[in-house]
C-alpha cells in the first residue's frame, strides 16, 4: 500500500544521528572534551557552551524575516566553520517530541514522547505531555533514557536557564534532567542569569530557553505583526548574550520546530463527522499530526476502513500512512516495543493550509490557534542552528601616562 497515494511524496525522515536536534547536546559534550558522545556536528573543542532554544523558531521563517534579525543574520552570514546551518527537528515536529530528543540524543522511537498528547496503552487513556501531565504516569518511567546533563555530571557544570514554572515540572523531568535550574522571567533576567552562571564557572554547559516566540505564533500566527515583534526580541536578546558572556564562549542558537498559518477555514473538528471516527478508540497527537488508535481487536480489513475515508476526504492535504509504513519509512527513527503501541494506527500528517481537531476532547479555544505545527513540511521540520563565539564584555580603556 502507498503512503501517498493522492497528495505530495512522503518527505525523507529526520537525518537523526547526522543532522537533528538529537544530535545537539552530545555534539556539545563532545565539544566539552567528554567521553562517550560523538560529535557529529563537528563544534569546536571549547570549555564553554551557551545552547539558546527559540521555541517556534524555523528555518524557513527565519529566512523570510531577516530584516527583523540582524544580529543573527550578521551571525549566519559570518559563516559557521563546516558546523551545519539547518538541522531537523524531531518527528513529530513538537516541543514535546523535539526536546526530548535533544535532552537524551535518542529520536522518538526510543524516548517515546511521540507527540503533544499520546496514547498510554496500559491506561487505555491519552495523556498530556506537556501541560496537565497525568499524575498516573512517573515521568521518569515514561522516557527512561538518561539524559545528556545527566551524563555529563562530575565533568562540567551543567544548568538550565528558564521560566520559573519549568522548575521540576513534569516534562523537564522527563525530558531535560539533570543539572541546576535558574528561573528568571524576564528576557533580560534570564539572560543575566545565564551570563552570571557561566562567568562563575569555567567549564559549563549552559541551556537557556526561551518561549516567547511560540506563543505569539500560536496566538497570532507567525505572519502577523506581533510574531515579528516577538522575534525582534529574541534577536535583541542573543545579541546581550554575547555581549555578556565570557568572552570564547560558543553560542548556538536553534529551534525545536518551525510553524505554519493555518486559516480559520483550514481549521478541520473531525470529531463532529461520523465516518472520520467511526472505528476510532483514541485520538492524540496535535493538529498538525493526528495519530488515530482503532478500536481494540480492529483488523487489518478495519484499519483499511478508515485509511480509505481519510485518504478520500483529505487525501490531498494530508499524508495519510500506516504505522508500519511510518516505522518503515523511519519517521520516530529506531522504534522500541514499548513505544510502538503510544503510535497510532494511523497518522494524519498535514501538508496543506489544515489542521485536524477532535472537537470531542479539545478545548473551543484550541480552533482559535492559527499557528501550528506537527507535520513534515520544511516549514515546520527544518530549525537553525547558529553558532558564534561570545564576544564578551567590552574591556576598559587603559589610561595612558
Amino acid at each position: 500500500m502507498s503512503a501517498a497515494p493522492l497528495g505530495q511524496p512522503l518527505p525523507p525522515p529526520p537525518a537523526y544521528g547526522s543532522r537533528s536536534v538529537a544530535d545537539i547536546l552530545p555534539s556539545c559534550a563532545a565539544a566539552l572534551g567528554a567521553e562517550g558522545f560523538e560529535n557529529v556536528l563537528g563544534l569546536p573543542e571549547v570549555p564553554r557552551v551557551c545552547l539558546v532554544m527559540v521555541d517556534g523558531l524555523g528555518r524557513v521563517l527565519l529566512s523570510r524575516r531577516t530584516a527583523h534579525t540582524p544580529f543573527l543574520r550578521e551571525k549566519l552570514q559570518a559563516g559557521q566553520g563546516g558546523i551545519p546551518a539547518t538541522l531537523d527537528a524531531a518527528f513529530p515536529t513538537t516541543t514535546a517530541a523535539s526536546l526530548a530528543s535533544l535532552g537524551t540524543g535518542v529520536p522518538p522511537g526510543q524516548h517515546g514522547m511521540v507527540g503533544y498528547d499520546v496514547l498510554a496503552p496500559g491506561l487505555d487513556r491519552v495523556v498530556n505531555q506537556l501541560n496537565g501531565w497525568d499524575p498516573d504516569v512517573d515521568p521518569l518511567q515514561w522516557q527512561p533514557f538518561p539524559t545528556v546533563f545527566e551524563r555529563l555530571e562530575g565533568h562540567a557544570e551543567v544548568a538550565t536557564v528558564s521560566l520559573p514554572q519549568f522548575e521540576g515540572s513534569a516534562m523537564t523531568r522527563a525530558a531535560l534532567r539533570g543539572g541546576g535550574f535558574i528561573g528568571a522571567t524576564g528576557l533580560h533576567a534570564r539572560t543575566t542569569a545565564a551570563a552570571g552562571a557561566m562567568a562563575a564557572n569555567p567549564r559549563m554547559l549552559l541551556y537557556f530557553y526561551l518561549n516567547e516566540l511560540d506563543k505569539a505564533g500560536h496566538q497570532f500566527g507567525c505572519g502577523s505583526r506581533e510574531w515579528e515583534e516577538a522575534l525582534e526580541e529574541v534577536d535583541s536578546c542573543v545579541r546581550r548574550l554575547d555581549a555578556q558572556l565570557p568572552q570564547g564562549t560558543l553560542v548556538l542558537v536553534v529551534g525545536d520546530h518551525g510553524m505554519v498559518d493555518v486559516p480559520e477555514a483550514g481549521r478541520i473538528d473531525f470529531g463532529a463527522d461520523p465516518a472520520l471516527t467511526h472505528g476510532i478508540r483514541h485520538t492524540a497527537g496535535e493538529p498538525r499530526m493526528v495519530h488515530l488508535h482503532l478500536e481494540e481487536g480492529a483488523d487489518e480489513t478495519a484499519r483499511d476502513a478508515v485509511l480509505d475515508r481519510w485518504r478520500e476526504r483529505f487525501g490531498r492535504q494530508a499524508w495519510i500512512l500506516t504505522r508500519e509504513e511510518a516505522l518503515a519509512h523511519g519517521l520516530f527513527g529506531p522504534v522500541s516495543e514499548a513505544v510502538r503501541e503510544r503510535i497510532g494506527d494511523i497518522l494524519v500528517a498535514a501538508h496543506g493550509e489544515v489542521a485536524f481537531f477532535d472537537g470531542r476532547r479539545v478545548r473551543p479555544t484550541a480552533f482559535s490557534m492559527v499557528g501550528q505545527h506537527g507535520s513534515l513540511t520544511k516549514a515546520e521540520r527544518h530549525v537553525p542552528l547558529i553558532a558564534f563565539r561570545a564576544t564578551g564584555p567590552a574591556q576598559p580603556r587603559r589610561r595612558r601616562g
